[in-house]
């Protein structure tokens, strides 16, 4: 089933032409949140995921964004006017209408690989497929499509509603029109574009983890505390958060995953120091798990 495209009550934003639906294939923290701002641009969106937990779960966390941002000032209607325009779905088949679909399923290359060859066989010719992946080669997940030509990188910050950055990955394969759209959908997203090749890491996830691992390499060798590190770079260098709180609300499983990838290809430089792996062997990920470098409520 499509959804919806009919103007919602109030002054709603009208996406690009050609572009007005939208699908989402993942329903995890970043799926929702790329949810969200579809939505609150005008678009008329499909979220897809298998597991009907999951996409229950994305659907109550994308309400209940938008009833903050409604709170904030921040949405041009009403939450519920733009929640009529979600269907929600467990079949890729449901991505038939879709203009622009942007999956976001778990940082691994096996997995995205699959799913995007799945996406690809049921949507339109002429539609608009892209990854929100922080690090992995495009040109190896683009190796699964038949059509590469239309496939680019959508990095999103989390969270991102309020995260003004995309990062725009440009593959190889890419074809210019395709590149052309993607910067014309985050213009129409409210995000700040800036565009890179597929190099491993590209320039945020490189330069991110590069500093939290030397952040975490300084605790273990009993340098400072977390707390004085933080410190350190909030006050000495105007960060608007330290390197080990950026890991609690990111995830060490997550930055650990890239630092191994980075590792692999980039050389000994980002190998992971043994209390990052000691922190998510020990469960401690920070925000999502209550502890972290910090306790969390």
């Amino acid at each position: 089933m499509c959804p919806m495209t009919d103007a919602a009550a109030g002054s709603l934003p009208t996406p690009p032409a050609g572009m007005e639906r939208a699908g989402v294939v993942g329903g995890g923290t970043m799926g929702s949140g790329i949810v969200h701002v579809l939505l609150a641009a005008g678009f008329a969106v499909t979220l897809v995921d298998a597991n009907e937990a999951a996409l229950e779960r994305a659907a109550g966390l994308v309400a209940s964004s938008l009833d903050a941002a409604a709170t904030r000032g921040k949405l041009p209607v009403a939450p519920g006017d733009l929640l009529a325009r979600l269907v929600l779905a467990v079949d890729l088949a449901d991505l038939d209408c879709a203009d622009v679909v942007i999956e976001a399923v778990p940082e691994r290359i096996d997995l995205k690989r699959s799913v995007l060859a799945s996406i690809e066989a049921v949507v339109r010719p002429e539609a608009l497929l892209a990854t929100n992946t922080s690090s992995l080669s495009l040109t190896a997940l683009g190796s699964a499509l038949v059509h590469p030509e239309r496939f680019v990188g959508t990095h999103f910050f989390n969270p991102v509603p309020a995260q003004p950055l995309l990062e725009l990955v440009r593959p190889p394969m890419a074809a210019e029109g395709a590149v052309a759209r993607a910067r014309e959908l985050a213009v129409a997203l409210g995000k700040e574009v800036v565009e890179v090749t597929d190099t491993p890491g590209f320039a945020t996830s490189r330069l991110g983890v590069a500093l939290g691992l030397e952040a975490t390499r300084m605790v273990q060798e009993g340098v400072a505390t977390p707390e004085d590190i933080d410190r350190a770079m909030v006050l000495g260098y105007r960060y608007p958060m330290g390197p080990c709180r950026l890991g609690d609300l990111v995830g060490h499983d997550v930055r650990l995953g890239i630092a191994e990838y980075l590792a692999e290809h980039l050389g000994p430089r980002f190998e992971p120091p043994q209390l990052l792996r000691d922190m998510v062997a020990d469960g401690r990920l920070g925000k999502k798990t209550g502890r972290g470098f910090y306790e969390w409520d």
